[in-house]
């Protein structure tokens, strides 16, 4: 088996980003470290990729995306969207599926600094301020707030909650309430709720943590569904409104004639496989366009705003299912 970067830090006791700046001598390292690393590299029978001593200093043209989970409908179309984007720009990417595991977060920075991608792109938050403050690569946020030195990019969150509550009053629900995700990292996600309860103050707001299964999700759903029997319901993401809708169905109830549901994302697999649903669309070419653009702009060494990048969202209205 071939020796990877990581056998040889875990062999000398230090961190990957260590091991990579004694191979490119880069920074203060104490001599009994670089000894350690060395020996540790001998051991291994590690060889420094031929490919990156090629490049001879260049660009490496990577850029790492680290996202929760690449399982997820609207991340994965975020990501196919960001590696085009990248590509017809000149740079490959490495994909990093975090799963909401900050330990695992934490070992795919490590592994992008050491491998010295030119930049990274993350819309996971398992982690402190401290951690992304101490990646030297320029870094982009999508939709969580990292550190206040990260440019953040997302959609308009607020105004899809509100444009939800005002939905749902207009078709005349009396008893609506909310279901979204477990994010207590004060990220711009959370705006939605506070848009939403910012119309119809008196609606329940319900939790269900995003790391659950799919079965464990749809039983939290029923019993909100038959404890509360809402007439309306907004759901911070389409994946979640799906399951809403099919425990619904389930409970012989009929959307929208019984319950009015909305959702939140809008990606071409809702439009293509669930055109039926309600949700608050965000613009995700427009997203992965900005997100490359600002990217590049700080690998390139420009000065960028330290703020947010805010797109807006629209209503994608659920089309009438055809009568057979």
């Amino acid at each position: 088996m071939v020796a990877k970067l990581t056998d040889v830090a875990q062999l000398a006791g230090v961190s990957p980003t260590t091991v990579s700046r004694v191979i490119n001598k880069k920074g203060y390292l104490s001599e009994k470290t670089i000894r350690n690393v060395e020996e540790a590299m001998r051991e291994q029978g590690y060889k420094q990729n031929k490919l990156k001593r090629s490049l001879q200093g260049k660009s490496a043209k990577l850029v790492g995306l680290i996202f929760p989970t690449i399982n997820n409908i609207f991340y994965s179309e975020l990501i196919g969207h960001l590696e085009k984007e990248l590509f017809d720009r000149g740079y490959k990417t490495i994909i990093c599926n975090s799963q909401h595991e900050s330990d695992k977060e934490r070992e795919y920075l490590e592994m992008l600094a050491a491998n010295q991608v030119d930049g990274i792109i993350s819309g996971s938050h398992n982690l402190g301020i401290q951690d992304y403050d101490r990646v030297v690569a320029p870094i982009i946020a999508f939709d969580r707030n990292l550190s206040p030195s990260i440019p953040i990019v997302s959609s308009d969150n607020f105004s899809g909650g509100i444009l939800a509550a005002q939905t749902l009053q207009k078709a005349g629900c009396h008893n609506p309430l909310m279901i979204t995700g477990n994010d207590d990292s004060n990220s711009p996600t959370g705006l939605r709720q506070l848009g939403f309860t910012s119309i119809l103050d008196e609606a329940k707001v319900f939790k269900i943590a995003s790391d659950l299964s799919p079965v464990r999700k749809e039983m939290e759903i029923r019993s909100i569904l038959e404890k509360y029997k809402p007439d309306g319901i907004f759901v911070s993401g389409d994946a979640t409104a799906m399951l809403v809708w099919n425990v619904a169905r389930s409970l012989k109830l009929s959307i929208p004639e019984d319950i009015k549901l909305i959702g939140y994302d809008g990606t071409s697999f809702i439009e293509s496989y669930y055109p039926q649903l309600t949700t608050i669309k965000q613009p995700l070419v427009e997203i992965a366009r900005l997100l490359v653009d600002l990217l590049i702009d700080k690998i390139e060494g420009k000065k960028l705003p330290t703020t947010d990048y805010i797109l807006p969202i629209t209503l994608l209205a659920g089309k009438k299912k055809k009568k057979r």
